[in-house]
């Protein structure tokens, strides 16, 4: 439940709250999370009390409804401890409660919405299978007509607490495979369904305190109410809306990630002396730390302004995919270099940073992989400079008709 005072702050106030709770509470407990495998029941309460799962919902439906600059803002300030915590309310916040909100019927947002932004019902998005990731218009899940609602079939993998969500938001095939993304549907399955199977992969290389799913769906039935929406043949754009979202917080995620790094790496060499000074005054080591600033520097910009534009009252897409992919190896490229500058205590003992490199390595897998992003943007790069010999979601000025005149 939300600390209702949370609710009569400002922003600049609520983001001061959620740096002391960054700083009191889930920095000091991310070893307890490491030794349990899993994110405490205590901090959890403690994400749900701070309204953490509310910050992109509209207060008309218990959320704190910040703009995305402001959730922004928030991401980079929460995810300087563990990105783990993240995962577990990504999805609330991000994946579903934005494809419900633009593509949901006033049921299904009255119904779903405030218990989410409560903290009181967790979704996960289920659209990745073993054969339709980033070609997610290929899936092969189907969702058959029967009297009165749908029989739902198919495999899901690495979906994001889909092992303890409340509902799965599954994508399925309502058309022909010819239809491609046409012929998606979003349906709401409740995961103790009967012919619903999840389990957890063995091993997770990052992110093992918060293990992706693999879902069996069997026969699983559903009433018509639980179609997203209400209509066949929209799911996927629901699920582009969505990712479009969530794709900016990964890229927030990587900032702070990346400045919490760079801070514990810097006050490790402060500390640390050789050749008789600190190791922070050899010029390498500056040059290290110099250039691991202006990439975090580089890529909190581009996130603002993509999240800035997206304010305006349009979703950027391309921005926003340059961000994520930007940031996501940005974070790589800063967690690599910290490890570095760490010597023996970068493969060694309780540092937080090794730790967070392998964490950091799957945001560059998670909402689109780097080939997917860089394929995708220079085909709309050539396409856009193609049409009117401008880039897409151009910063230039165009000239109107007087100007050219």
């Amino acid at each position: 439940m939300i600390d209702p005072e949370v609710f009569a702050l400002g922003f600049d106030d609520y983001l001061a709250r959620v740096a002391e709770l960054t700083d009191d509470v889930l920095i000091p407990a991310e070893a307890e999370m490491v030794a349990a495998g899993s994110v405490p029941d205590h901090v959890l309460r403690a994400l749900a009390h701070h309204g953490l799962f509310a910050v992109s919902i509209p207060r008309r439906l218990g959320g704190l409804e910040w703009s995305m600059t402001q959730q922004v803002r928030l991401t980079m300030e929460f995810t300087r401890a563990s990105c783990v915590y993240r995962s577990r309310f990504s999805t609330v916040i991000g994946l579903c409660s934005q494809a419900i909100l633009d593509h949901g019927t006033d049921e299904q947002r009255e119904g779903l919405l405030p218990k989410m932004a409560a903290g009181e019902h967790v979704t996960a998005f289920a659209l990745t299978e073993p054969d339709a990731g980033s070609d997610a218009a290929s899936l092969t899940t189907t969702a058959r007509r029967v009297y009165g609602g749908w029989v739902i079939d198919g495999r899901k993998r690495y979906i994001t607490n889909g092992h303890w969500a409340d509902d799965l938001v599954v994508f399925a095939r309502t058309g022909e495979a010819a239809d491609g993304a046409a012929g998606v549907s979003a349906f709401f399955v409740p995961r103790v369904s009967e012919g619903v199977t999840t389990w957890l992969p063995e091993r997770m290389n990052g992110h093992a305190e918060a293990p992706v799913a693999e879902i069996e769906l069997t026969g699983v039935r559903v009433d018509d109410s639980a179609l997203l929406g209400g209509s066949v043949g929209t799911g996927f754009a629901a699920a582009l809306r969505g990712i479009n979202h969530a794709r900016l917080h990964v890229a927030a995620t990587c900032v702070g990630q990346a400045t919490r790094m760079l801070e514990e790496t810097t006050r490790h060499l402060l500390g640390r002396r050789q050749f008789g000074a600190p190791l922070a005054d050899l010029g390498a080591v500056q040059a290290d730390l110099g250039g691991c600033f202006a990439d975090l520097e580089a890529g909190r910009a581009l996130t603002l302004a993509a999240a800035e534009a997206f304010d305006s009252g349009r979703i950027p897409r391309h921005r926003i995919a340059a961000a994520k992919l930007f940031c996501s190896e940005m974070a790589g490229r800063v967690a690599d270099r910290c490890v570095q500058l760490l010597g023996g205590e970068g493969i060694v003992g309780d540092n937080p940073v090794p730790r967070m490199w392998r964490d950091v390595r799957a945001l560059r897998i998670y909402e689109g992989s780097s080939p997917v992003h860089e394929r995708n943007l220079g085909r709309a790069v050539a396409r856009h400079v193609g049409m009117d010999g401008t880039l897409p979601d151009t910063y230039r000025v165009t000239r109107g008709p007087a100007a050219g005149a």
